[in-house]
């Protein structure tokens, strides 16, 4: 016998504003679903920030469809982030050191490999450094009382 998870799905739909011309919603729809496309990527990307461009495609849907919305919103890998921006201004610590290891190995191997002047290896590291205390000045909730030893 196999078991069935239930997953606990929300309705988001009163958050929903369709505007009222369709290819206004057309347009919506096709930015968010750029905007999603460029967030998925930006998973990989380390240049590229997630949660800024998921928020953009919530946005984008929130004026389009109540179906694309409310599958972004409960969707279990992309879904809680939106959710945690939204209501608390977060980002969970587990994203974070995933992001800094992320493009500490990019920016690194850029550096070492790819960028031959020194000003170029200088600024490209200054920008790594600048992008890590940007985002770790972002709370995170899950991160509020450190453990003792």
């Amino acid at each position: 016998m196999s078991k069935t998870r239930s997953i606990e799905r929300r309705d988001y739909s009163h958050e929903v504003r369709k505007h009222r011309f369709l290819w206004v919603r057309l347009a919506f729809g096709a930015l968010g679903t750029l905007f999603l496309l460029v967030g998925i990527i930006g998973i990989f990307m380390p240049i590229l920030p997630t949660t800024p461009f998921l928020l953009l495609a919530t946005a984008c849907y929130a004026r389009s469809s109540h179906r694309f919305y409310n599958w972004l919103m409960n969707h279990p890998a992309l879904g809680p982030l939106i959710v945690e921006w939204r209501t608390y201004r977060s980002i969970p610590w587990r994203i974070k050191l995933v992001a800094v290891a992320t493009m500490t190995l990019t920016f690194g191997s850029s550096i070492i490999f790819f960028i031959k002047d020194g000003w170029l290896q200088l600024a490209l590291a200054f920008f790594g450094v600048m992008m890590v205390i940007w985002l770790y000045r972002i709370p995170s909730r899950d991160r509020l009382g450190r453990r003792k030893p």
